[in-house]
């Protein structure tokens, strides 16, 4: 067994949608990156990387590279687990807090583990999303973006 954790950020900005673990959240502002900026997502694909001894998400799709601007960060997740097969191993379970003041994320967290399960191919069960506020504190408390952070175990296949 093997675990790893991954961490990111990005700012929120006007103009933008908002997708996290995979859906569209309605929101009055959306997250700002190169990508779609799934925060979620993106903690979890270097948590999964971490794990493996792979790197990191920005190794794999770097931010400069123009294939990845504003790309569905499903398909880099479909991706990173297909580099993780790749090297022998298998997803034991995901633990992921998204940390936001707004919009309340409880309510769509089934939503992000089935939409993330089916891309990853495997049981909603193996992934743990949660959600928290900063109480008003830092960047996410003072609603300038959003954070997530996440821990992943694998397996080698047998």
């Amino acid at each position: 067994m093997r675990i790893g954790f991954g961490y990111d950020v990005h700012a929120l900005a006007e103009g933008r949608e908002l997708w996290l673990g995979g859906i569209r959240i309605e929101h009055s502002v959306g997250l700002l990156g190169h990508s779609d900026a799934d925060v979620l997502i993106h903690a979890v694909c270097d948590a999964l990387l971490g794990a493996a001894n792979m790197r990191d998400i920005g190794y794999h799709f770097p931010d400069h590279a123009g294939e990845y601007k504003d790309i569905d960060s499903k398909i880099l997740l479909r991706r990173t687990m297909a580099l993780l097969r790749d090297a022998g191993y298998e997803l034991g379970n995901i633990d992921a807090t998204i940390a936001a003041e707004q919009p309340k994320l409880n309510p769509h967290i089934p939503a992000m583990q089935q939409t993330m399960a089916d891309v990853m191919g495997v049981s909603p069960d193996a992934l743990s999303i949660k959600a928290t506020t900063s109480e008003k504190l830092g960047f996410v408390g003072r609603r300038e973006g959003m954070a997530a952070y996440a821990v992943a175990l694998i397996t080698r296949k047998a």
